[in-house]
């Protein structure tokens, strides 16, 4: 199944067929999240040249059905949190010391989000991603539900969740830049545009390497 802007998925069951295979084989990578990366780049490390510095934490690509399509679930975090007030981001965060990805990304889904994760089933996984300016590798996890979620937010973490379909990242019109002051530099931005909301950064650098993925770039 080749997947692209204009196709419709059959179901949510056929899209986790496909991601399953494709997350066992060689991902893009670093090229594909840069294509997303605040240009200049804060910073170009893989994993390997980051890792004995960076602190490691694990983020949750939810993949659900509606009756509109397939959709992604994003968080804004609230101005209580440590890192990333009120930033726009998958549901996330520090791993605990030997945790695991998978189980570092659920747990913290399920604290922010109140998901259950006997109601989902792990695809596989993306490739890490190191974010310099808060020293973090993030390992993003990528799950699917057969049923739309009952979210909870906690609104201690939480000040809003933003539900996406998942072609609206497929469609090129929605990938907008911009220019921004950003560390004091002139910092060319992309950002997918959604409503009111600008998914940049980190958040956008994952969703280019999975789009890819499911692209078949």
């Amino acid at each position: 199944m080749r997947i692209n802007s204009g196709q419709k998925y059959k179901s949510i069951e056929e899209l986790a067929v496909y991601l399953e295979e494709k997350l066992k084989g060689a991902l893009p990578g670093i090229k594909s999240q840069l294509k997303l990366s605040p240009h200049p780049p804060t910073s170009t490390l893989s994993l390997k040249e980051a890792a004995q510095q960076c602190l490691k934490g694990a983020v949750l690509l939810l993949l659900y059905p509606r009756k509109e399509g397939i959709y992604l679930v994003l968080i804004r975090r609230s101005s209580n949190v440590r890192l990333h007030q009120n930033q726009i981001s998958f549901p996330g965060g520090q791993m605990e010391k030997n945790e695991s990805k998978e189980k570092a990304a659920l747990r913290e889904a399920r604290e922010e989000l109140g998901l259950k994760a006997d109601n989902l089933k792990v695809l596989g996984y993306l490739t890490p991603l190191y974010v310099q300016t808060s020293n973090y590798c993030i390992f993003p996890v990528v799950a699917i539900t057969s049923n739309k979620p009952v979210f909870e937010p906690s609104p201690q973490e939480v000040a809003e969740i933003i539900e996406v379909p998942l072609e609206h990242f497929l469609d090129p019109r929605n990938l907008c830049f911009e220019v921004r002051q950003l560390r004091g530099k002139s910092t060319l931005v992309p950002f997918f545009s959604y409503n009111q909301h600008q998914i940049w950064g980190a958040t956008a650098m994952i969703l280019s390497e999975f789009l890819d993925i499911l692209k078949g770039n």
